[in-house]
């Protein structure tokens, strides 16, 4: 039996086997899943239709499963701040949010530390998140 919300075996699977530094991708339904990650990461596909799941669905259940060292999200290149931000802030609070543009985020996304990639059914652009996955204090 779990304690935690999250329940899907293979998210759970795929974060287990994860550690320290390992790399998470939450992507809206328009980024390359095939390509646009590390080959060897684990993916899932959350993305049963057009807006279930959402990426800050996702995000809401992950941030109380997995203790998050660093949160680099997607922006436009032309600098704008794009509307979902503020509600990934609200989701991370005081953690900072690196802003990093498309190519560069498919760049990090592909990295070899790139554990999990999750697809969701976000409809809007630019919601896409790395996590970097911190550490457990001793108990």
């Amino acid at each position: 039996m779990l304690r935690t919300k999250l329940t899907h075996p293979e998210i759970l699977e795929a974060l287990g086997s994860a550690g320290h530094g390992s790399v998470v991708l939450i992507a809206d339904g328009n980024y390359p899943f095939s390509t646009g990650a590390a080959p060897g990461a684990r993916r899932v596909y959350l993305n049963f239709a057009p807006g279930l799941l959402t990426v800050p669905e996702v995000l809401r259940v992950l941030v109380e499963t997995i203790p998050i060292e660093s949160v680099d999200v997607m922006v436009p290149e032309s600098g704008q701040e794009h509307p979902i931000l503020p509600e990934f802030r609200q989701i991370f609070g005081e953690m900072p949010l690196s802003p990093i543009g498309r190519i560069p985020f498919y760049n990090k996304a592909r990295s070899p530390d790139t554990a999990l990639v999750i697809a969701t059914g976000e409809q809007r652009t630019y919601a896409c998140v790395l996590l970097t996955i911190g550490v457990i204090s001793a108990y």
